[in-house]
């Protein structure tokens, strides 16, 4: 089969690799039918992930039928259209039985991480049980592939470790496609103000048209001035760090208002400085966290009701055997314009 393929620090072909083969009675191989790409896939060629070994297929987002079943599922079977998640689940450890589906002591993220991932014709899904959804007949599958992994990620780790609440100022620094997913989910919540902070003027607008209020463009290095003006300032209730570089983490500590929440939900390859000598006073609350994906049964049904429409972070379509060309795309996000790129193979 052919797989998109990690070689090293900036390196990555589109290569034929073995079909997978169950290896536990938990398994399942799934014919992966669309996938995408992920920032974090983009932190992995940068060598921001070192745990990653070369030869490992990438990816851990997407949607696709049941393949082939081992003898241990009970609630799936061959022929059966499902989502896969990001976060492998055995739900019978300790961290499981919390919730805590991303630090299971035989699964969490693995997926294109320590073990082959989806960007790929099939792959192996361990625990199949606790880590596939089915897809309602009739549901719009390329929506769901943002189920896998962003939509959580934005709603989980920003969204509710901030604990918006109705009539607060929520600023997300970044507007990527996590950033994105978080600005669309706080709205369940009825926030009176959501600013969305970026470099690029494109995604800013997106941004407005997915229901920001206010938008700040930080490429002058003025956006710490530019939000306390908006907020008359008085700082924002809830800052979400959704990049993973210093200098919009430090932005997130210099807007938050006492007793406001700090919501990391980047992927950092670098050391940030915290400025405890001067937060150590605020009463703030500071979470960091990676996704469990326990909302996603909650986010299906919404999307499927259409409730939320996260199609419309879709803003590239790539057949499989042109994935190079969708990295390239993604890898140049601001010149092309792109938010999430979906790739097909159907």
């Amino acid at each position: 089969m052919k797989a998109l393929t990690y070689l090293g620090p900036g390196k990555k072909e589109l290569a034929e690799k073995p079909k997978p083969e169950l290896l536990q009675p938990t398994d399942v191989i799934v014919r992966v039918t669309k996938t995408t790409i992920c920032g974090t896939d983009l932190h992995i060629l940068l060598g921001d992930l070192p745990e990653v070994e070369n030869g490992r297929i990438l990816g851990h987002e997407g949607v696709g039928i049941v393949e082939e079943v081992g003898d241990g599922v009970k609630n799936f079977k061959k022929g059966d259209h499902v989502l896969i998640s990001c976060i492998t689940s055995c739900g019978k450890c300790d961290n499981c039985k919390k919730g805590l589906y991303a630090h299971c002591e035989d699964g969490g993220w693995i997926l294109g991480y320590l073990i082959d991932g989806t960007q790929a014709e099939y792959v192996r899904i361990p625990h199949a049980d606790n880590s596939l959804y089915h897809i309602p007949e009739g549901a719009d599958e390329d929506a769901l592939v943002m189920l896998s992994d962003i939509l959580p990620t934005g709603f989980e780790i920003g969204v509710l470790n901030g604990k918006v609440q109705p009539g607060q100022t929520v600023a997300i620094v970044g507007s990527g496609p996590v950033g994105m997913a978080a600005l669309l989910t706080a709205q369940f919540y009825s926030p009176a103000e959501i600013i969305m902070v970026d470099l690029d003027d494109n995604r800013l607008e997106v941004a407005k048209k997915f229901g920001a209020t206010q938008t700040v463009n930080s490429s002058d290095g003025k956006a710490i001035q530019k939000i306390m003006e908006l907020t008359d300032g008085k700082g924002v209730d809830v800052a979400m760090e959704a990049v993973g570089i210093p200098a919009t983490f430090d932005i997130c500590q210099h807007i938050v208002k006492p007793g406001g929440h700090i919501a990391n939900v980047g992927v950092h390859g670098k050391p940030v400085e915290f400025h405890i000598e001067k937060l150590w006073i605020s009463n703030i609350t500071l979470t960091t966290g990676l996704v469990n994906t326990n909302t996603t049964p909650m986010l299906l049904k919404t999307v499927t009701y259409e409730k939320l429409k996260p199609e419309q972070l879709i803003t590239h379509r790539f057949a499989f055997q042109d994935i190079m060309q969708a990295y390239e795309v993604f890898g140049n996000a601001a010149e092309n314009q792109a938010l999430k790129v979906l790739i097909t193979n159907e």
